[in-house]
């Protein structure tokens, strides 16, 4: 692990927002929100009247009255993300994309040629200001965990340089919403036993942790609350999962509302996979309900997959699987699928028709090969007359177009 504080982790602030008020600058200065039925981002002045993104519209119009919606520059955010990814690759091969709109860097063998990491960030900065006209937030440590960090705490508009010397003074002060992992069921649990802040976090026994949150993850925030992070850059990784998800705002937990938007998120996913000849064996849902605390289920399977409804059948499947085990919940706001355990080189293996009960949804099957070559198909039709050439029915017809498929796009992870 580094004895130096040489990880940047660079984040463009509100960055949706920050694209719109750029291209208008008359919204400067005034709270505006991407979307329309749902908030997809928020500027600071919106966020200041509690407007946050996945926030149903006519919530955040009852929060923030003066709220201005706009629809969204999809190629400008596509455009001007990465001008600014290249900015930081100027000064050092060593950056990790993790979003459209942020990314790690490693400046240790580049020190010589620009300054110490805290002049290079300064610089990046302010080339992304000066070429882009866009905020950017930085943060400088010695992990990438404590790196992000200080780059939300930098926000807005900020660097923050944490010293080795100094980190967990910096760390422990800090509340524990700002870890990576800490969503708000966690941190519900976290204050059930006084938990806030991240020092107190690292005061509390592991085995309390692990009773509270499960053995993985208490031992993840354990390690993270003395900033042990041994993760290393990763500049051309290939990316281990594909997903998707549809904040659908508040909608009753039923079929007519589940099996539309499973099966759109399962064909955004599915081609992916199939585009990359990439299908993979472990299938993820994350159910969000109307109090925000989510719920996963995840079943892998025998052989990968890349079929969209063979996906979209186990993912309704995991999904009827939470709300069965959630009889109380009758309200949903949000819907997740991803895919992991993706295969690097895999060829399809036909298998005989044996009559078992699960054979549609077998790849190498006579029915599983049908959905295969139909999804092909579809696919070739669409890389000719584009997406909304052709598509499955009740997706086409069933899902809310409240969040642009040119969001959902840039949204999802890429492979």
């Amino acid at each position: 692990m580094a004895t130096t504080a040489t990880i940047l982790h660079a984040d463009l602030d509100a960055f949706y927002a920050s694209v719109e008020q750029l291209l208008d600058p008359s919204l400067r200065g005034r709270p505006i929100a991407v979307g329309g039925g749902v908030v997809l981002a928020a500027s600071y002045e919106a966020k200041a009247f509690g407007v946050r993104s996945g926030m149903p519209g006519r919530q955040a119009r009852e929060l923030c009255p003066q709220l201005i919606f706009v629809s969204g520059h999809f190629k400008h955010y596509q455009r001007l993300g990465d001008a600014a990814i290249r900015v930081i690759g100027d000064f050092t091969p060593l950056v990790e994309r993790i979003s459209i709109d942020e990314a790690f860097a490693d400046v240790a063998g580049c020190t010589h040629l620009f300054g110490a990491p805290a002049e290079i960030a300064a610089a990046i900065r302010q080339r992304v200001r000066t070429e882009l006209g866009l905020p950017i937030s930085v943060g400088v440590a010695r992990t990438k965990h404590l790196a992000k960090i200080a780059s939300q705490v930098a926000k807005p508009d900020g660097l923050v340089v944490v010293d080795p010397d100094t980190e967990l003074e910096f760390l422990h002060e800090l509340t524990v919403e700002l870890m990576w992992g800490v969503g708000p069921v966690t941190k519900a649990r976290l204050a059930e036993i006084g938990v806030l802040t991240i020092g107190q976090l690292a005061k509390t026994p592991g085995w309390s942790l692990e009773r509270l949150l499960g053995p993985a993850t208490g031992e993840k925030l354990a390690a993270l609350a003395w900033n042990r992070d041994p993760r290393q850059l990763k500049p051309h990784r290939r990316a281990r999962s594909a997903g998707a998800q549809s904040a659908i705002g508040r909608k009753p937990a039923d079929e007519q509302i589940i099996r539309p938007a499973l099966l759109h998120l399962a064909d955004r996913i599915a081609a992916r996979l199939r585009a990359k000849s990439r299908p993979g064996r472990t299938v993820t849902v994350r159910v969000r309900f109307a109090d925000l605390n989510s719920v996963t289920r995840s079943v892998t399977l025998g052989a990968p997959i890349s079929a969209t409804v063979i996906l979209a059948e186990l993912a309704e499947e995991l999904v009827r699987a939470v709300l069965a085990d959630h009889p109380d919940e009758k309200v949903i706001s949000l819907l997740a699928i991803s895919v992991s355990h993706l295969e690097e080189n895999w060829d399809l293996e036909l298998e005989l028709p044996l009559g078992l009960e699960d054979e549609a949804r077998r790849p190498g099957s006579r029915l599983g090969m049908a959905r295969w070559t139909a999804d092909c198909a579809v696919d070739k039709i669409r890389d000719r007359f584009g997406w909304d050439a052709i598509g499955y029915g009740a997706a086409t017809l069933g899902v809310s177009r409240s969040v642009p498929d040119e969001f959902r796009k840039l949204a999802e992870k890429d492979l």
